[in-house]
């Protein structure tokens, strides 16, 4: 019997962007053995929860996403809260799962979707359709068919010497279109692939990639379309692989504005005494700053994604009346 093979084309802009991601992967990795504080990690992954649900309607803000995991009051559905809790243990579980394996990937899906579908944890037993308003983008395979499916596909993932950038890109595309549960696909698709990308550079389980697709949200539905009409997932892997470049530019980014800034938060810090909280203009009067661009460019935002400061009112991020203090570390 012959063994299933996903249909690809590889493009020339495929295999330079493969060739453009590997270099940064180890610019990032040399950079980063030291600089992936575990507040970064948390930072970069509550980027990702929340980018990944907002692509679902979810509307909670990174802001309020944190709050929600440091366990504080939030003003937001239930439904959405609950969805972030879930995609937290989820991603948190991630390292104890290999790819390939149908057991992990219903397990996952199942701490995903716990509490919010009736069977999380099991491939659906209807038909289900992709729409955008009353338009019907994709038919999605029979649940007859899912076994099979699933199992061919999981199967070449575990045999395949695919480079994982390219495999990794398939496979999202192909777990698409089979579209094996009655809920979450979208989001479990994008965690199966940073699973597959973290097993081949473990650096990759922190990049947020989602924060990439959120922010071009048309362009990703529109390679999935292009991929299915074409018949292979070329489109969505030349898409995919240049959200994955993107992402690991900006994280580069990150982390020179990071050097660059050291001395305006250590500025910021010297004003922001231990146990007092002062609003954005105070902050500003006190380092003698007039361009508030420049203030939340360079020393809030900085602070802030370092885990140096903390909103004392988390559920309202954009009110007038937030102040900012000191964390207790």
């Amino acid at each position: 019997m012959s063994q299933y093979l996903p249909p690809l084309t590889v493009t020339p802009r495929m295999l330079a962007l493969v060739a453009d991601i590997s270099e940064q992967v180890g610019a990032l990795t040399a950079n980063r053995e030291v600089a992936l504080t575990p507040q970064l990690r948390r930072g970069n992954r509550i980027r990702t929860i929340q980018a990944s649900l907002a692509i679902e309607n979810n509307t909670l803000s990174v802001e309020q996403v944190t709050a929600v995991l440091e366990g504080k009051r939030v003003l937001g559905l239930p439904r959405e809260i609950q969805e972030v809790r879930n995609a937290f243990a989820t991603y948190e579980a991630m390292s104890g799962w290999l790819p390939e394996r149908q057991t992990d990937l219903l397990a996952a899906h199942k701490l995903l979707m716990m509490g919010l579908i009736d069977d999380a944890g099991q491939f659906r037993q209807g038909g289900v359709g992709i729409y955008r308003g009353q338009r019907l983008l994709h038919m999605a395979p029979p649940a007859s068919r899912l076994q099979p499916l699933m199992h061919d596909l999981l199967h070449w993932l575990g045999a395949s010497d695919w480079h994982p950038l390219i495999s990794s890109c398939v496979f999202h595309y192909e777990f698409e279109f089979i579209h094996p549960f009655a809920d979450g696909n979208g989001r479990m698709g994008r965690l199966w692939q940073t699973l597959i990308l973290s097993r081949w550079r473990p650096v990759l389980a922190y990049l947020p990639v989602e924060s990439v697709i959120c922010a071009q949200q048309e362009t990703y539905y529109g390679a999935l379309a292009a991929a299915d009409q074409a018949g292979e997932a070329t489109p969505f892997v030349e898409f995919m692989l240049q959200a994955l470049r993107k992402a690991l530019a900006e994280a580069s980014e990150t982390d020179q504005v990071t050097d660059q800034v050291t001395d305006q938060v250590a500025r910021l810090l010297e004003v922001l005494k231990p146990g007092v909280a002062l609003r954005a203009n105070e902050l500003m009067e006190r380092l003698e700053l007039s361009h508030r661009h420049t203030f939340r460019a360079n020393y809030l935002k900085p602070a802030l994604a370092a885990g140096l400061i903390e909103m004392t009112d988390p559920a309202a991020p954009r009110s007038p009346m937030q102040q900012y203090r000191r964390t207790s570390q």
